[in-house]
């Protein structure tokens, strides 16, 4: 992959042009690949020696991992899928089919060189395997990750980094001292249109950012509670992992068959909701654009509404608020459109993912025609960011990034503290939805001030032996 230069921009192009054209290229490749299978010939990448091949170990082999995250790697000649890690069997035996015929039909050849495991610890002691794909319940994000760096592999982790605070302080902690590349996938970080809106507003084109808007989708209430007997090859003691023992149903979990959107999301105990499930990405934009990447909000508040009956119970209908340090006010909320506004003194930025979906299942109504990038005044857009100017971090490809930083050791898009602190300001959000009252947070401590009620939900009770240990 070669790396662009900042700022270049051919003379025979409009600005405006670019940005269309650049903004069609990024999300027209991130659909083609989540509807595998499709095909590309290893010629497109150029030839590439097994030795030479980065070796992937895939954690998770759901309908995150089917619909985004392998198919992001399958596509690049550079690195190959070698072992698929499922602690339901069947779904691990159906990976380890899909890829060997993704790689089947790619060479033409019979393909059997995938390896199943059913325990992400036998999985990372492969010495063959470089690196792990982690796209588990978000109740399994921390631990795993903090498992692979600590077993010598590069990580890819979907979104969001933890289920409470205080492990996603372990967690990056963890990971900056291994030294191991970590990549989040906060795949818009990878957008043309989410990394040129930042750069128009850390570069001053609506004057001074006073507000952010985040709209995010909501989620159904709902849930058959039904108790069922668990399939029998499938690991239901271990998927529950650090949180509580409940008797099982489908509901709580994911399909038996299939790949639909999976209950668990819905379920507070595996994670907070679309306050996390979306809010990781669009929080970490709107970071991105309020220079805040590294730090938090100061005040805390807002309300939502939760569901009174149903096996479902994270948040609906909602509005939280938030102030940092640098006067800029975060509101969010389920009203909003969605995406991130930024509203300066001089104008307003409106960025979203347009018609793109990270898989079929995303939550959200058909958005054929809504446009990536908007602003006030169309001039705004149409700015050149000049040479002596803001450009942050280029990346066309979230997974091909991570892989080219593996075979660089450069850092990539976004380090393992952006994840944290992205994730740790939705967890905020969402505990002033269940305290139902203001919140003064120290970023610079991670604690709430003087409120032992709030510290008290800053980790949850983790059952062992599933614990991540500060």
């Amino acid at each position: 992959m070669k790396k662009k230069k900042k700022g270049s921009l051919s003379r025979n192009i409009s600005r405006k042009d670019f940005i269309s054209r650049s903004i069609k290229a990024t999300l027209g490749t991130s659909l083609a690949w989540s509807s595998f299978p499709a095909i590309v010939p290893a010629s497109v990448f150029g030839p590439h020696a097994p030795s030479n091949r980065i070796n992937i170990g895939a954690i998770g082999t759901g309908r995150i991992s089917r619909g985004h995250d392998m198919p992001g790697v399958l596509k690049y000649d550079t690195a190959r899928i070698m072992a698929v890690c499922d602690l339901d069997a069947d779904r691990a035996e159906d990976a380890k089919k899909w890829v060997n015929d993704f790689y089947a039909s790619r060479s033409g050849k019979p393909y059997d060189g995938v390896s199943v495991y059913h325990d992400h610890r036998e999985l990372l002691e492969n010495k063959d395997i470089d690196a792990v794909l982690i796209s588990t319940p978000d109740h399994w994000h921390a631990l795993a990750a903090i498992h692979a760096v600590n077993a010598g592999k590069d990580v890819y982790l979907q979104k969001p980094a933890s289920l409470t605070i205080a492990e996603g302080r372990t967690l990056s902690d963890v990971v900056t001292r291994s030294g191991r590349i970590f990549q989040i996938g906060s795949q818009q970080r990878s957008s043309t249109q989410f990394r040129y809106a930042a750069e128009l507003v850390r570069n001053g084109r609506i004057g001074r950012l006073k507000t952010v808007y985040v709209g995010l989708p909501g989620d159904p209430s709902g849930g058959d509670p039904k108790e069922m007997p668990a399939p029998p090859r499938f690991n239901y003691d271990a998927w529950l992992g650090s949180t509580p023992e409940v008797y099982y149903t489908v509901d709580r979990v994911h399909p038996q068959h299939g790949y639909d959107r999976p209950g668990w999301l819905r379920c507070e105990q595996f994670g907070a909701g679309m306050i996390t499930g979306w809010g990781a990405h669009h929080v970490d934009s709107a970071h991105w654009g309020m220079n805040t990447e590294y730090t938090g909000p100061i005040e805390v508040w807002g309300e939502a509404e939760f569901p009174t009956t149903g096996l479902w119970n994270v948040h609906g209908t909602f509005k939280t608020q938030a102030l940092y340090a640098n006067g800029v006010t975060m509101m969010i909320s389920d009203t909003y459109p969605n995406g991130v506004k930024f509203e300066g003194t001089e104008g307003w930025i409106f960025v979203t993912r347009g018609d793109y979906r990270a898989t079929a299942s995303d939550p959200v109504p058909d958005a054929k025609g809504v446009k990536p990038l908007e602003a006030s005044d169309p001039k705004i857009i149409r700015s050149v960011i000049g040479p002596n100017e803001i450009h942050l971090y280029e990346s066309d490809d979230h997974h091909g990034n991570w892989l080219e930083c593996i075979r660089t050791r450069k850092t990539p898009a976004t380090t393992v503290e952006m994840a944290h602190r992205a994730c740790s300001a939705c967890l905020l959000h969402h505990m002033v939805m269940r305290l139902k009252r203001k919140l003064y947070w120290d970023p610079s401590k991670e604690l709430f001030k003087n409120d032992p009620e709030a510290n008290g939900r800053l980790s949850r009770p983790q059952r062992s032996p599933y614990i991540v240990k500060a």
